[in-house]
C-alpha cells in the first residue's frame, strides 16, 4: 500500500534521548524546556520576530481571531482545510467566502473588495498547499479598510516570499506540525507575530489567561503543549534539509514522468521558494480524475481529493454557497502521494498508472 502521505520519524533513540531527560525532571506540560527550546530553534530557523508554541494549527487559528478581538465578518477562502472555517464559526464570527484564483488556487485577491461590508473585521487566507496568497494586494485592501489580517499557513513551513519568511506578513500567520505536515511534533501549531503586545496576549491566552499563580490577565485557553510533543519536534529539528531535499527530489521525478498527461499543476508565486509540501495535479475533468483515482485506488495507491468539496457548499453550519471557481477545481484535483520514504520507484509505478488510464 501507498498512503497519500506518511510521518517522518527520527530514528528511535534520539528521540528516546530525550524522554529521558522528561523522566528525570518530571516536567511534562506547562511550557517545559524542551517546549521552550523548539520555540527559540524555530524562531531562529524560520526567521520570525516573535513565535508560540501551541497544541495544534486550529487552536492557532482560534487563538489568533480572539487576540485580535474579531467580531462580525471575515473573509475567507473556500478551498482549504475545514479548520479555516470552523474556527471562524468557533469563535463566534461569520465566514464570508470569496472564490479562489483559478491559477494559485489562494482566495483570489481581486474579488475581495466586493465582499467588505460594515460587518467586515478582517481577511483569514490559506496560503494553500503552502503557496503564498497575494500577500502585498492583501496587505493594501486591508490598509484600506481597516481590517486584520491572518494568514493560515498550515501547509507553509519553510516557505519564503521576497527574501523573507511567509509567516512574516499579516497581524498574526499561523502553522500546523501535525504528524502529516513535513516538519511534525506528533500534534503541534505556531502562531507567528511582529507585534510584542499581540505575542504578550497570545501568551497570556495559551495559558488560561494567567499573570501569576493567582491572577488573570486575559481570557484564556488551555493551548499550551506537551514535552514529549515538543521532544519530537526537536528530534525531527535536525532533518528539516533532508525532508526537502528528497520531497523536492521526489517532486522534479513527477514532473518529469508527468509531463505528457493532460493535468496542470498549481501555479506557484513567482517570488517565493517551495517547500514540497504537497503534489496537487488538476485534471481536465472530473472524470478524468476519478477514473485515475479509481485506478490508482485499485492497485493499493491511495491519492486524496485535498480540498474537496467546497467548504461553501458541505459544513451543516455555514449556509450553502455556489463557488463557481472553487467548485470547479475542487472536482478535479488529486494530491498524489509525497512524503519522505516514498521512493522513485514508487512515483514512477503511479505516474505509469495514471497515463495508463489517459492513453486507454
Amino acid at each position: 500500500m501507498i498512503p497519500v502521505t506518511k510521518p517522518f520519524l527520527p530514528p528511535q533513540a534520539e528521540y528516546e534521548k530525550y524522554l529521558s531527560g522528561i523522566w528525570k525532571r518530571q516536567w511534562l506540560t506547562n511550557s517545559g524546556p524542551l517546549g521552550s527550546e523548539l520555540e527559540m530553534k524555530l524562531k531562529a530557523h524560520l526567521e520570525v520576530k516573535h513565535l508560540l508554541y501551541v497544541t495544534n494549527g486550529t487552536i492557532a487559528l482560534q487563538m489568533a481571531i480572539k487576540a485580535l478581538e474579531l467580531k462580525g465578518e471575515i473573509i475567507t477562502t473556500p478551498f482549504s482545510f475545514v479548520a479555516t472555517t470552523s474556527s471562524i464559526v468557533w469563535e463566534g464570527c461569520t465566514p464570508v467566502f470569496v472564490d479562489i484564483d483559478p491559477n494559485s488556487l489562494n482566495i483570489d485577491s481581486s474579488r475581495i473588495e466586493a465582499a467588505i461590508t460594515e460587518n467586515t473585521s478582517a481577511i483569514l487566507a490559506t496560503h494553500v498547499y503552502g503557496n503564498p496568497c497575494d500577500v502585498e494586494a492583501i496587505e493594501r485592501i486591508a490598509q484600506k479598510h481597516d481590517l486584520k489580517v491572518i494568514y493560515d499557513g498550515a501547509h507553509a513551513f519553510g516557505v519564503r516570499i521576497n527574501g523573507k519568511s511567509i509567516f512574516d506578513y499579516g497581524d498574526i500567520s499561523t502553522c500546523s506540525l501535525h504528524a502529516t505536515k513535513l516538519y511534525h511534533s506528533i500534534e503541534g501549531g505556531l502562531i507567528m507575530t511582529k507585534n510584542s503586545g499581540l505575542l504578550k496576549k497570545l501568551a497570556y491566552i495559551r495559558n488560561f489567561g494567567f499573570n501569576g499563580p493567582e491572577a488573570f490577565a486575559e481570557l484564556g485557553i488551555n493551548g499550551k503543549n506537551s514535552e514529549f510533543h515538543a521532544a519530537m519536534g526537536l528530534a525531527n529539528f535536525g532533518y528539516i534539509d533532508a525532508i526537502h531535499e528528497h520531497r523536492k527530489a521526489l517532486t522534479e521525478r513527477y514532473d518529469t514522468m508527468l509531463r505528457n498527461l493532460r493535468a496542470s499543476k498549481p501555479e506557484w508565486h513567482g517570488n517565493a521558494s517551495l517547500n514540497y509540501a504537497y503534489y496537487p495535479i488538476i485534471f481536465e475533468s472530473s472524470e478524468q480524475m476519478l477514473n485515475s483515482l479509481a485506478k490508482l485506488q485499485g492497485n493499493g495507491i491511495f491519492a486524496r481529493r485535498y480540498f474537496y468539496p467546497s467548504l461553501a457548499t458541505t459544513l451543516p453550519y455555514v449556509e450553502a454557497k455556489a463557488m463557481k471557481i472553487t467548485d470547479d477545481i475542487a472536482s478535479r484535483i488529486l494530491c498524489l502521494p509525497l512524503y519522505f520514504d516514498l521512493t522513485v520507484e514508487e512515483v514512477d509505478l503511479i505516474a505509469r498508472l495514471l497515463l495508463r488510464v489517459q492513453n486507454n
